[in-house]
């Protein structure tokens, strides 16, 4: 934790880059930057579960495609 305390006489500009000098010294950002976006592995078994589907959806978009018929855009994410 960055504490900073206000000396005499000092204005909140001075105050404002020393604690952000502090901040920087810390690593605090970086340690926040590296875990922010951090996603576990997923098992083998998700994985090739995941693989399997995407490959039994292509073969179906490309048989459908040889039809002629309309192929059938997916959404990610259904609400």
């Amino acid at each position: 934790m960055v504490e900073v305390k206000r000396k005499d006489n000092e204005s909140f500009e001075n105050l404002l880059r020393r604690f952000n000098r502090k901040v920087q010294q810390s690593g605090v950002l970086i340690r926040a930057r590296k875990t922010r976006f951090f996603e576990p592995g997923k098992s083998r078994n998700l994985l090739r579960s995941a693989a399997q589907r995407r490959s039994e959806m292509k073969e179906v978009r490309d048989e459908l495609k040889k039809l002629g018929k309309p192929v059938k855009k997916t959404t990610k994410f259904k609400r």
